[in-house]
């Protein structure tokens, strides 16, 4: 049976409006609502399940963050996941932190648990870089699995039905592995409320970068964030001709 490593993310959560930040360096993330990212649900959702089915003994999630991502370490825990990593990355470093920092993390947390399978969401809901399982597997030089609409365990490893844009495609995978969540893979469990508690007790451990020699420095500089362009009011025409009319006033025709 193998050793699952789930990454989870603390997002600002998916009902809340995003503003930008006055000097457009970001988004506002003080006195918000945050929440695990929605893909990374979906990843826990399927480890549990891989632990049900007895083809997973051990779950981790493991989340990198503020103290405040302890929250969503617990929120994992009471789905199911058997303990948490809480690599704690605030300030500066946190609001600079990239995929490739991320994929380094989880590499290295990976060789130290011996996992045999990483599962990601496909991407977070707050910078959509889709990055972190691909680098992962890169840094590795596992087999990866992303976009992953349906997961079975066959006798060489895992059968991975894909989401791409053509439909669907499936691919063989050998263990170790990493897998990358999609949308459709599954439905997320309610976390319970006695579950919620016995998920106090579950042990976690806290490291930083440092600890496991991952250096934090940013290789990309985000120069402006800035909210979508407003979407102009829409008209009524009366018939073609002024329809074409306006077409070629506005340079479309």
């Amino acid at each position: 049976m193998s050793r699952v490593l789930v990454g989870v993310k603390r997002v600002i959560d998916y009902a809340v409006k995003i503003r930008v930040k006055p000097d457009k360096s970001g988004v506002v993330t003080d006195g918000v609502k945050h929440s695990m990212n929605p893909f990374d649900e979906i990843a826990v959702e399927e480890a549990v399940r891989m632990k049900e089915k007895k083809l997973a003994s051990e779950v981790i999630a493991v989340s990198c963050g503020p103290a405040q991502s302890q929250e969503t370490l617990r929120t994992a825990l009471a789905m199911g996941a058997d303990r948490a990593i809480h690599v704690e990355i605030s300030g500066p470093e946190y609001e600079t932190l990239q995929p490739l920092h991320v994929a380094k993390i989880l590499a290295k947390l990976s060789q130290d648990e011996k996992a045999d399978l990483i599962i990601v969401g496909k991407q977070a809901i707050d910078d959509d870089s889709n990055q972190t399982a691909q680098m992962t597997a890169a840094l590795l030089d596992w087999p990866q699995g992303t976009f992953a609409s349906k997961i079975e365990k066959s006798d060489a490893g895992l059968t991975v039905t894909r989401e791409i844009d053509g439909g669907l495609e499936t691919v063989k995978t050998k263990m170790p592995a990493v897998i990358s969540a999609d949308l459709r893979l599954n439905e997320p469990r309610y976390a319970t409320l006695p579950n919620i508690m016995k998920a106090k007790k579950k042990p976690m451990k806290k490291v930083s970068a440092k600890d496991l020699g991952v250096d934090l420095a940013a290789r990309i500089k985000v120069i402006s964030v800035e909210d979508p362009p407003v979407r102009q009011a829409g008209s009524i025409i009366p018939d073609v001709d002024t329809l074409v009319a306006k077409l070629k006033e506005g340079g479309h025709i």
